[in-house]
């Protein structure tokens, strides 16, 4: 039986080329390609990816303020290393401290290290300053450093046994240290309210009397009557006396009446609003004229006697 020449050229092609051509499984396929090209791509990006991480975490740990002292050596090996300077301080929050005042009590400012400070002793000092309730300090990778104030805003003075303070919304006392000329003249615009309890009170009826401008500026001080109610004394020494518990009611009556009838101008001794349904108004007492041939009050002057003849 012959053989097939077939199978004997089969035979002598694969026993030529059995070490130049790969088994077919072993060929790469197209996905395959495909995946190696974007390894090649994403490989650098992978790596750029966990040294900003790094340097993130890094950065977060320098911050944390129970680790501030642990992590000063570091801190100042890195400075050495790499100074990082920055370049950009925000600050939000900030009313009426002055930035000259938070710059100082930062310790470090645009160009040097963003390393080189403690962010911890930085917020103490922060606190420590007139207007501050408390701040934040924080560094933001590569060059920035973010502070957030939140400060003690006055909103009145407040008048107790004879003395005046500054009061937030709280009713706690804003120290007076610091203050420059302009915070001064603002503070004169302030409302006075007066006597005990009056300052844990007074944001509620400030806030009342602020929605109604015409009688606002007609008043220039908001006395606390028996720690329950209110007296509103306006420009003329008129006392308004205004309802417990419902003022913004009462001040919204009165910016009609003054509206109306220009109630506030009106010589008056005081206005009583506590009725809901009805307000009494006291005029001041009027001058009695002496009776017919009473005796003239030796203290007014004599005047002269008539020294015309008569002819």
């Amino acid at each position: 039986m012959r053989e097939d020449p077939s199978f004997q050229r089969d035979d002598f092609v694969r026993e030529r080329f059995s070490g130049a051509l790969p088994p077919q499984e072993d060929r790469p396929s197209r996905a395959k390609l495909f995946w190696r090209r974007q390894r090649r791509l994403v490989r650098p990006a992978i790596v750029f990816l966990v040294v900003m991480g790094i340097a993130g975490a890094a950065g977060r740990l320098l911050y944390d303020a129970a680790s501030e002292e642990r992590f000063a050596p570091l801190r100042a090996r890195l400075v050495e290393m790499e100074p990082l300077p920055i370049r950009h301080i925000v600050i939000n929050g900030r009313g009426m401290t002055s930035e000259a005042s938070i710059q100082e009590a930062l310790g470090t400012s645009v160009g040097r290290p963003i390393f080189g400070f403690s962010v911890e002793a930085a917020r103490q000092r922060l606190d420590e300053l007139p207007f501050i309730d408390h701040a934040t300090v924080e560094r933001h990778m590569p060059d920035t450093v973010i502070i957030t104030l939140v400060e003690r805003t006055p909103i009145a003075v407040w008048q107790d046994r004879g003395h005046f303070m500054l009061i937030n919304r709280a009713g706690e006392e804003v120290s007076d240290q610091g203050l420059t000329g302009k915070n001064a003249q603002a503070f004169l615009q302030l409302p006075l309210v007066v006597g005990e309890g009056a300052n844990t009170a007074a944001a509620s009826v400030i806030d009342a009397l602020n929605k109604e401008p015409l009688v606002k500026s007609q008043v220039t001080a908001l006395i606390r009557v028996g720690n329950r109610r209110w007296n509103a004394t306006l420009k003329d020494g008129t006392t308004v006396m205004l309802p417990e518990g419902e003022e913004a009611a009462a001040f919204t009556r009165l910016a009609r009446y003054q509206q109306s009838m220009r109630l506030l101008e009106r010589p008056v001794q005081s206005i009583d609003l506590r009725l809901p349904d009805r307000m009494v108004v006291h005029q001041p007492p009027q001058a009695v004229p002496p009776p017919d041939g009473a005796k003239p009050d030796p203290s007014s002057p004599t005047p002269p006697a008539d020294s015309t003849k008569q002819p």
